[in-house]
């Protein structure tokens, strides 16, 4: 199997960040499909290392949900606990005959007093229990605005979602073949200046010792100036590549991968996006080529079928090799 030595200041120039330790003993997925690392950072206090305002815009919307809904769970029953230990006396118009009921009431009295609702049948009755409303209200208000602000900085973070094909192809490609994966805009929005950056990395024997090695990869067109469609990115495998002359099991046996870095302008948001993903060599099929996604409609518009943006089919060796 070829490869290509390089020397070792060459080597840390191409290490993209990830230090030469991993780079020596990551066998591993380096980059997950949704874009995250497969890093494990341990070591930090717990305090430094929480960062709640980037965990809460950049984590699912259904956890966002379940946040907000069990903080107000939890602070409202901090408050029937407080109110609980004033006494049955403390809440004016409360008629209760056992702890649980208690507690229920105490509850939906601090609800009342988180939301500011007020419906009039119950009411603080004293100092304490007033001050404890007064702080049940005021962290009901604080917990609100906190609550819309974090919801709208969610809603207006430009993020961007791009669907990558399933799998990446080797596949005829002029007089030879050329490794290729789809990519498109999941959004009705526009993408600007599209940019492409793909790396290749494998394991290689260097000095007697089985480390990573990172290569980037030359590609047909690596910038387009709109993503109304989809885009086939599309590195040539020629005698510069450095995948030329390789087989699926010299693929396998290197443990490559390819890493994917995409760079655009939303059009909505005026804002620099990105998105990663990246291709393990058991997720690249040899000798396929992508199916048409064009469909024919009657009105002469352009009809893109994304549904078939995964969908491939294999190339016999007789057949003519097109791009």
């Amino acid at each position: 199997m070829p490869r290509k030595r390089m020397n070792g200041f060459e080597e840390d120039l191409k290490d993209l960040g990830f230090g030469s330790k991993v780079t020596q003993q990551s066998h591993f997925r380096m980059l997950n499909h949704d874009g995250s690392f497969n890093v494990e950072r341990v070591g930090l206090p717990l305090l430094r290392k929480l960062s709640f305002y980037h965990s809460i815009l950049t984590m699912p919307w259904w956890k966002f949900h379940v946040t907000i809904i069990g903080t107000f769970f939890v602070l409202n029953c901090m408050f029937a606990i407080v109110f609980m230990l004033l006494g049955p006396h403390a809440i004016q118009g409360m008629e209760v005959h056992s702890v649980p009921e208690q507690f229920v009431q105490d509850f939906f009295f601090s609800v009342q007093s988180f939301t500011t609702v007020g419906y009039g049948h119950l009411s603080p009755n004293g100092f304490w229990s007033s001050l404890v409303a007064a702080f049940d209200a005021f962290f009901g208000l604080l917990g609100f605005a906190l609550a819309t602000s974090l919801l709208f900085a969610r809603f207006s973070r430009p993020t961007a979602r791009i669907m990558y094909s399933n799998q990446a192809l080797i596949a005829p490609y002029h007089d030879g073949e050329a490794l290729m994966f789809r990519i498109a805009n999941e959004r009705d929005s526009q993408l600007l200046d599209v940019e492409a950056k793909v790396l290749y990395t494998q394991m290689e024997m260097v000095n007697g010792r089985r480390i990573r090695r990172f290569y980037e990869l030359k590609l047909e067109r690596n910038k387009v100036a709109f993503l109304p469609l989809h885009w086939t990115i599309v590195h040539p495998i020629n005698d510069e590549s450095p995948i030329y002359g390789f087989s699926q099991d010299d693929m396998r046996e290197a443990e490559a991968e390819i890493l994917i870095l995409l760079t655009a302008i939303d059009d909505i948001y005026s804002h620099t996006v990105h998105s990663r993903s990246s291709y393990r060599y058991n997720e690249m099929v040899w000798r396929a080529k992508f199916m048409d996604m064009f469909e024919p409609t009657e009105s002469g518009h352009v009809k893109v079928d994304m549904r078939k943006l995964h969908k491939f089919e294999p190339v016999d060796k007789a057949e003519e090799k097109q791009p």
